[in-house]
């Protein structure tokens, strides 16, 4: 998933996540890129959002919400949605990679603390 110069953008369709969505599809120009998608939703389960990614090409951002989006980072991560391999902090943005032989890893991950000098 990468941040930017994202193939797709998805949000859950909540306001804050759409809002947000839009706000960063224009900031990047991909306003034609965003997508409202079921299954993201804070306590949607993330094995179809997985089976999904894997079956898309290209990069795809996610614009959601916790607890869900942990969950999914663990899952592709680890293949345990209870493993919290990162700590989310609201307005975080994590970017995981799938390497060549189909793992994925974190590649970087930015809070909002990290803004504000």
């Amino acid at each position: 998933m990468a941040f930017l110069g994202s193939d797709a953008m998805w949000h859950s369709g909540k306001p804050r996540a759409q809002q947000t969505g839009e706000l960063l599809a224009k900031a990047i120009g991909a306003l034609d890129r965003i997508v409202q998608r079921e299954g993201l939703g804070p306590k949607d389960q993330v094995t179809a959002t997985k089976e999904a990614l894997q079956q898309t090409s290209g990069d795809v951002m996610i614009v959601g919400h916790l607890p869900f989006l942990g969950k999914l980072v663990a899952l592709l991560v680890t293949g345990n949605e209870e493993a919290e391999i990162v700590e989310f902090h609201f307005g975080s943005v994590v970017c995981i990679e799938q390497r060549n032989d189909g793992k994925w890893k974190v590649a970087w991950m930015m809070r909002p603390a990290l803004l504000h000098g």
